[in-house]
């Protein structure tokens, strides 16, 4: 009993519920759901069933496993989905009409987010905002990346993202935000190795930046980018054709001036 009680508390605040929100979207009574993460009631199996249908994890989860202790929410296997019933609980806060916000990660902020990211009290501390032209599918995240090797997009510039749950059906190629233990925070494009190898290949768009792979293992949240913000408008890609006939066309107004003297 102590168990599913700790579990559900757990559970509502890492996804930024308070009890009377958890309790609508049970269709039980808010006083029920303090009695619960008390101690105070036992909730019955219908109880416990709707509960694991809305975390996303299995009922055998929710009463046998120390989601606290084990930290569940954190794991993957290597299939790139949560082990434990797939599991992977996401913080997040909503506005006064139950929508959901997009959190801010400023830059400073990365190196606490690995610490914070499940934390329902650090995701509520982030700033936060809504873009309506991003549908209501879907939980998005902002983060605000560091350094050119995403090049043309800028340092400075927020990346908004999707969160993605299954991690095997990423496509090749796709831009994302990655927060892994070892790497941070880091916007690259994610090449597929999870059926063959269990990992992630990471490419710049940058050619500078070589390429290299993170393991699933590791891995906390994916993003996937559908949107970005920047004060910088991106540098116009110039090939050597265009370069030359820039030149050309100097020349020719030079040679325009001297006849001109």
């Amino acid at each position: 009993m102590q168990l599913v009680t700790s579990n559900i508390r757990h559970l509502r605040k890492h996804a930024g519920l308070t009890q009377a929100q958890l309790a609508e979207k049970l269709d039980i009574k808010r006083s029920l759901v303090g009695a619960y993460e008390e101690g105070r009631a036992e909730p019955k199996l219908s109880t416990l069933v709707n509960v694991a249908k809305l975390f996303q994890i299995s009922l055998d989860d929710l009463v046998t496993r120390d989601i606290v202790k084990e930290g569940a929410a954190n794991t993957v296997d290597g299939s790139g989905k949560a082990s434990g019933g797939n599991l992977r609980v996401l913080a997040i806060t909503v506005n006064e009409q139950e929508k959901e916000n997009i959190e801010l990660v400023p830059y400073k902020a990365s190196a606490g987010y690995l610490n914070g990211y499940a934390d329902a009290e650090f995701i509520e501390e982030l700033p936060r905002f809504r873009l309506p032209m991003l549908g209501s599918g879907g939980t998005y995240r902002a983060f605000e990346i560091s350094g050119d090797s995403m090049l043309p997009i800028a340092s400075g510039t927020v990346i908004v993202g999707r969160f993605i749950e299954d991690w095997s059906q990423i496509k090749d190629g796709t831009p994302c935000i990655i927060v892994s233990q070892k790497e941070g925070v880091v916007f690259k494009r994610i090449f597929n190795k999870i059926k063959d190898a269990s990992t992630l290949r990471l490419h710049s768009d940058n050619p500078v930046y070589s390429p290299y792979e993170v393991h699933v293992e590791d891995v906390l949240e994916i993003w996937e980018a559908k949107s970005y913000i920047s004060s910088t408008f991106p540098i116009a890609d110039l090939s050597l054709d265009k370069l030359s006939s820039i030149v050309l066309d100097l020349q020719k107004e030079v040679q325009k001036l001297k006849k001109a003297e």
